[in-house]
């Protein structure tokens, strides 16, 4: 069986959520040039907020996030071409003037992505706006292919089971797969469908090896 650790609905696979978001209720101003994205939760959290968004050019990490701005009335501006929170800096060094962005972001953030716009003269306001936090699971599988799309899903799994042999496992990318104490095959494109597609070619590889 294949099991995706979170909540979206795919068809041959199972749903094991190890991860939360909690949403959170601050205080923004929006009085700035451009929103930035690296998730689509982001976008959730702040359109609970406030609607004073929609009217400000959004800069987002994957289709998936720019889907979400689109899908609530927002503007998208950029999608990045990576899905690396480093990376995209550079794409917005490279694509905009100095200006201010509003990062909504969750409470932990592992790339550099802050640090490096203000090196390269960019105002950027960081508002927490959601924390992911970790979801006790109704069962444990003894065997199957585990989908990890955040490093988070990898902490919040292993903190309630051990690794087993049984256990195969594919990482959407190579930040998620730093955080695997083992093994694990990385999608070489940062989504979930292609993450399914990986994890269906394993089982199809493990079936045929115990059938030999």
């Amino acid at each position: 069986m294949i099991y995706l650790l979170n909540n979206q609905k795919f068809d041959e696979v199972k749903n094991l959520p190890v991860i939360k978001i909690e949403y959170k209720k601050v205080d923004i101003n929006f009085n700035v040039d451009y929103l930035l994205f690296t998730s689509k939760n982001g976008v959730i959290a702040v359109d609970k907020i406030s609607d004073e968004w929609k009217n400000i050019p959004a800069i987002c990490i994957g289709k998936p996030t720019a889907n979400m701005v689109k899908k609530l009335g927002g503007k998208v501006e950029y999608i990045a071409k990576s899905s690396y929170g480093d990376d995209l800096a550079i794409e917005i060094i490279n694509n905009f003037k100095p200006s201010k962005i509003l990062f909504l972001r969750a409470k932990k953030v592992l790339s550099n992505i802050v640090e490096v716009l203000k090196e390269n003269n960019f105002k950027v306001i960081e508002k927490i706006v959601y924390e992911t936090k970790c979801k006790k699971l109704d069962f444990i599988p003894e065997s199957g292919i585990f989908i990890f799309t955040s490093p988070s899903t990898v902490k919040c799994f292993l903190s309630q089971t051990q690794w087993k042999k049984t256990y195969k496992a594919v990482a959407i990318g190579t930040r998620t797969a730093e955080s695997f104490p083992d093994e694990i095959e990385i999608s070489d494109i940062q989504t979930i469908e292609n993450c399914i597609k990986i994890a269906k070619r394993i089982k199809n590889e493990t079936n045929t090896l115990w059938n030999s």
